[in-house]
């Protein structure tokens, strides 16, 4: 079991660390319902540094990147960063990830813990353009900052104007007193924010002067279970659950992120399922009743057959209302339809919704 750079804190906070993604991490220090709407009010840190790094350069670093993802990485300028997707040959996802251009041959790629090894040797079986590749993973800490008072706590830290920063770019500056961090607001929380990336030898010196910024706004430290809880309100896919090897970005919804104006692993047939229609979608629901639907819990119709399974569910702490994603035959798919979970013994209704779950 890895340990990340700030291990020794959580500890001392008594958090409850869990094995994640072959990382010892905090999974909750106080509570995942208090946890979660300390972000959606004021701020939370969450330590993410189990997340993967890799630093591809090289002239032909845009070129590999381009065979790659399903996104159009051309279309990146220094400081802007990009959600995308890495197609496996088969209609499936290699992983979900995002690319950020420090300069004209030199980006990063953050991908998720849990593929850290995948994903480099994926990537590395698809280096036929001679790019230069650098797993910086164990190197590097990840702190993401989120919640509508993330801006106004952190300014006193950078130089960098996080007031004004845009959603999906970031700078390289002085953070805390420590040079070259990335600062950026990519956040998957739906409540504003910034994630760092520095590394592993500043975390005990930027943890500090963190919460010490943010103690007036009410910071706290937040576990993952809060993160999952957040991102599922906004509906954001998380990999293992709503994506995977054997789901295609176009039934999952990430069409958007997928463009046909370059040639990417298996983007024939991709272009081919977009133009014909998929034969499932990715759906979000809400119960109709007061239950919590559950990852692999059956979706059925109204004679109680097996059309699907939920892929993400959890009682939303903001809605307070049970909600959930799943895989459904297209032509039940739609905004206003009717399914039901399966729920031990009993059927419960629930109602196609679109997204995000939470508005804000």
């Amino acid at each position: 079991m890895k340990e990340v750079a700030l291990s020794a804190i959580h500890n001392e906070l008594n958090a409850k660390m869990v094995p994640f993604a072959g990382y010892n991490m905090p999974v909750s220090y106080e509570g995942v319902n208090i946890e979660h709407q300390t972000v959606r009010e004021k701020l939370g840190v969450f330590d993410v540094s189990h997340m993967g790094e890799f630093l591809i350069s090289g002239e032909n670093a845009l070129k590999l990147i381009q065979k790659i993802s399903s996104n159009d990485a051309s279309k990146l300028t220094d400081g802007k960063a990009q959600y995308s997707t890495m197609p496996n040959e088969d209609g499936g996802i290699v992983d979900d990830l995002i690319i950020y251009r420090l300069e004209a041959e030199k980006y990063l790629l953050v991908v998720n813990a849990s593929n850290i090894d995948k994903d480099w040797n994926w990537i590395s079986q698809h280096n036929d353009v001679d790019a230069t590749m650098r797993d910086m993973s164990d190197e590097l800490s990840l702190l993401a900052i989120q919640g509508p008072k993330a801006a106004e706590a952190m300014q006193s830290l950078t130089s960098i104007d996080l007031q004004n920063m845009k959603f999906y770019t970031f700078e390289v500056g002085t953070f805390a007193g420590v040079e070259k961090v990335i600062v950026s607001a990519t956040g998957y929380t739906g409540s504003g924010g910034f994630e760092i990336y520095f590394r592993n030898e500043d975390a005990p010196q930027i943890w500090a002067a963190v919460m010490e910024a943010g103690e007036e706004f009410g910071i706290k430290p937040i576990g993952l279970a809060a993160r999952d809880t957040l991102r599922l309100e906004m509906g954001y896919s998380l990999y293992g659950n709503d994506i995977d090897d054997t789901t295609s970005p176009i039934e999952a919804g990430l069409g958007w992120i997928t463009k046909f104006s370059k040639d990417f692993i298996n983007s024939e047939a991709l272009k081919k399922q977009k133009e014909e229609g998929p034969k499932r979608k990715l759906v979000a629901f809400e119960m109709d009743e007061r239950a919590i639907p559950r990852q692999g819990y059956d979706i059925v119709d109204e004679n109680g057959k097996k059309i699907g399974e939920v892929t993400s569910g959890t009682m939303s702490p903001s809605l307070e209302k049970g909600i959930g994603l799943g895989y459904v035959p297209v032509e039940v798919a739609g905004v206003g339809n009717k399914i039901s979970i399966q729920i031990r013994k009993k059927a419960v209704h629930a109602t196609q919704v679109k997204l995000p779950f939470y508005k804000g």
